[in-house]
């Protein structure tokens, strides 16, 4: 441990050794049209004189003007871009220390624009990004991607890792990830997120980014960070839209098609869109345990198959309504109606005794129906109270969840010669859920002098939770409720949050960040069918410090500390018992405890390409899934949720990209990490620890004739995860794009694992626990995607809202398995 970390640190310390403050100058300017009027909403391209490669950009105001800030040392030229007008661009420029800002020349926006070929604009972004706070995968720039599911392309964005056993999502060796769609909270549970992105088509995402450290304005949360997951939108005024149809074939047959419609006139922009996804599927799990008892051992081999199929509708759509220059109201719904059958599972069993000679073969089948479904509102107002900075939002939420679990299992039981060893048992269970969320935040913003600001707010949310499972077994004929595994669950759980949060500067080459949130919380899980009542009410404070420091004009560095908070979701603290077969349970925990995180993390960025980033996090109380639990008298195995008592992690992760040449881009991370547990843990004291790495490579190729290609490819050593030991994944894919009908559509081919390399193989021991787990899915897959845009695509944006319902609905259950 101690030469693991004194490499790190060597390496971080080499990669930050150059130190000069660099200059960050700003460009302002004026547009106006013909008849010297403002143009607003022009897009404006900060673009390198060199080569015209762009920098960055920005839109004009009502009044005509842009401002560009955080401008590097450099020679620049300024163009414009709007449809149905010519491009018009600048005289060249130089930001330095002579002249920090420039003003430049007034620009006037010409009708009927013609082709300037004299420049080329170099505009693509790159797969992965890395900026100072966060990371950032553009997926609608990928063509290995289109066709996907947001699972897979998040299983290649740097430093994450899916167990796809237990459907956990882990960033940089820690699970505990708070995810969020276009800044709103999903409020399911790890699992039920994991579900919820393997059926989101990729081609509805623009981009993912992941905030390892966020600040004390979002929920405390989430121990290793947020992932927010933006959904596409479009840009100014007229109508658009963009179709997108696709079909993909592994085993089984897959399609999605999705619509996207944006319109904006006067004061309202109107915005939806509809998503549909079909994938048919298959699983495959191998589980071979041995279990002692009474100085005896037997052997239990256990094999499954689970075809299953899903069909996915969701939906987005709300309007803004520009009441005047200050004020802006927002409404928004957004929803889901998931189906998930899995009708002809099977489970084959083989008991053997210490000698090896089977004893008995149990074959389940299983027949499972999960209908899940999600309807949110979102109420919103914005005031700006004097265009520079200054402003209040307010929102207010309410949303629902509802869910039917029908799982119904046949077991019958033969000898070694298949002869029938005991009467069949069929038992069927049904759990129906309902998930009612209100939640309401205000934060208001206050710009102090140079460029420093304050920001305050409040956010109330209240939960309630109803499951009601109702498990039947089949006796002579008729099904006959069974009292000892039915259980009615109700959880009801409030939170009220306040945070302050400054950000300044204490020089002119240092930034700072400094916020504090408290939380207060209430909860009640009260299981009705066991007379069991939980009550949990405690308050916590939650700092967070930021401190940048530009180096020079190529090297910043980043410090970063934040105290988070993990709460066990709503399904896991549940204690009802949902059975693989008659020897294979899950069951939640209603005991469970929040876990609290401790983080520290220092980033050196060269060249706002280059990142090197070392972390380290204390999380006590860990909350671990998947924990293994026997009772071996009767052949038994399950898994439930608990607390170990502490983890530690170290990670070092490194993002780098490479230009081949000019028709050839690589980015390449690499993220390496040691965790280590320490807890007491059924009578006995369970310490482990281990070093990980994980690697993500992609290469872009521009080809001739309007073709693009990409080839990628990922790679997760050996790890551990809770009691789990987990042996080397990884898997590579390919794609070509063409531009069609004249850069309006686009055809993507890709092949993802083609070699069917992908799978999952791991193994627990630990006191009389032992073993092992092998699963296969359906990962190799081609997919043909055909995307179409119409209309003006330069209609402006919707406004991204971060509702006030973000910090629930991750952790809410139900969902397809």
């Amino acid at each position: 441990m101690k030469t693991f970390i004194t490499a790190v640190c060597a390496w971080l310390v080499m990669t930050s050794a150059i130190a000069q403050s660099p200059l960050k100058g700003k460009v302002r300017g004026l547009v106006i049209d013909q008849q010297q009027k403002p143009s607003e909403f022009v897009t404006i391209l900060l673009l390198k004189a060199k080569d015209s490669t762009l920098v960055k950009g920005a839109v004009t105001s009502d009044k005509g003007q842009y401002e560009l800030d955080n401008v590097a040392e450099g020679r620049y030229r300024v163009a414009t871009s709007l449809v149905g007008y010519q491009k018009v661009y600048s005289e060249p420029f130089t930001i330095d220390a002579a002249n920090p800002e420039v003003q430049v020349k007034t620009l006037t926006m010409v009708e009927e624009a013609k082709s300037l070929n004299e420049v080329k604009v170099v505009a693509k972004k790159p797969f992965i990004e890395q900026e100072i706070d966060r990371t950032v995968v553009n997926v609608e720039n990928s063509i290995v991607s289109s066709g996907n599911t947001a699972l897979e392309v998040l299983e290649k964005a740097p430093g994450v890792t899916i167990d796809r056993q237990n459907d956990n999502i882990q960033l940089k060796g820690k699970s505990g990830v708070m995810v969020m769609i276009d800044g709103k909270q999903t409020y399911l549970s790890g699992q039920e997120v994991s579900n919820l992105l393997k059926n989101t088509p990729s081609d509805n995402i623009e981009k993912i980014e992941i905030i390892t450290n966020p600040s004390s304005k979002y929920d405390a949360a989430g121990n290793v960070g947020i992932i927010n997951i933006r959904m596409k939108k479009n840009k100014n005024f007229g109508t658009n839209g963009t179709a997108i149809a696709g079909v993909g074939y592994g085993r089984y047959e897959k399609a999605n098609a999705s619509l996207n419609l944006n319109h904006r006139v006067g004061k309202i922009n109107a915005f939806g869109n509809y998503s549909y996804f079909h994938n048919h599927r298959f699983q495959e799990n191998e589980l071979n345990r041995i279990i002692p008892y009474n100085g005896t051992v037997t052997y239990f081999d256990q094999a499954s198959h689970r075809p299953n199929r899903f069909d996915g509708h969701t939906f987005r759509t709300g309007v803004d309504y520009f009441l005047n220059k200050k004020s802006t109201i927002g409404v928004l719904a957004t929803g889901f109606l998931n189906d998930w059958r899995q009708p002809n599972g099977i489970n084959n069993a083989v008991i053997r005794n210490e000698q090896g000679q089977i004893t008995l073969k149990p074959t389940t089948d299983v027949s499972v129906k999960n209908k899940w479904s999600n309807l949110t509102g979102n109420v919103n107002y914005k005031y700006d109270f004097d265009g520079k900075g200054r402003e209040l939002t307010a929102d207010l939420d309410y949303s629902r969840f509802n869910g039917d679990s029908y799982n119904n299992l046949n077991t019958t039981y033969r000898n070694a010669n298949d002869s029938i060893a005991q009467p069949a048992a069929l038992v069927r269970n049904n759990m129906p859920s309902e998930i009612d969320i209100w939640a309401f935040k205000a934060d208001y913003v206050h710009p102090l002098k140079k460029g420093a600001k304050f920001e305050a707010g409040v956010k109330s949310s209240s939960v309630k939770s109803d499951n009601n499972l109702v498990y039947e077994d089949f006796v002579d004929g008729r099904w006959l409720v069974n009292p000892g595994q039915s259980n009615r669950f109700k959880y009801t759980e409030s939170i009220n949050a306040g945070y302050l949060n400054f950000a300044g500067k204490l020089d002119t080459k240092t930034r700072i960040q400094a916020g504090l949130r408290l939380e207060h919380t209430f909860s009640r899980g009260n299981s009705l069918t066991l007379n069991k009542v939980v009550d949990r009410d405690y308050t916590n404070l939650f700092p967070t410090l930021f401190l940048s420091r530009q180096l020079d004009t190529n090297n910043v560095l980043n410090l970063s500390f934040s105290r988070r908070i993990d709460r066990p979701n709503y399904q896991n603290l549940n204690p009802f018992r949902f059975y693989l077969d008659p020897y294979t349970y899950q069951q939640g925990n209603p005991y469970l405890k929040p876990q609290f995180t401790n983080s520290f993390q220092l980033t050196h960025v060269y060249k706002g390409k280059f990142s090197t980033t070392l972390g380290y996090s204390r999380t006590t109380d860990v909350i671990v899934d998947e924990v293994p639990g026997q009772i071996p008298e009767q052949n038994i195995t399950y898994v439930t949720t608990d607390n170990l008592a502490t983890q530690d992690n170290v990670s070092l992760t490194m993002s780098f990209p490479v230009a081949v040449t000019k028709w050839w881009n690589m980015q390449n991370n690499i993220n390496i990490f040691y965790n280590k547990y320490e807890s007491p843990y059924l009578g006995a004291q369970y310490n482990v620890d281990f070093v990980a790495f994980n690697v993500y490579t992609s290469q872009n190729f521009v080809l001739p004739k309007g073709f693009t290609a990409e080839v990628f490819g990922w790679y997760n050593s050996k790890s551990i995860y809770g009691f789990y030991t987990v042996h080397p994944q990884g898997a590579f894919g390919l794609g070509v794009q063409k531009s069609l009908m004249k850069n309006k559509a686009t055809l993507k081919l890709n092949v993802n694992d083609p070699f069917w390399l992908n799978k999952f193989q791991g193994y627990a021991k630990y006191q009389d626990i032992d073993f092992k787990i092998r699963a296969r899915w359906e990962s190799r897959i081609a997919r043909l995607t055909f995307t179409y845009r119409f209309g003006n695509q330069n209609v402006k944006a919707a406004r991204q809202r971060s509702t006030s319902t973000e910090a629930e609905r991750n952790r809410a259950g139900g969902g397809n398995n």
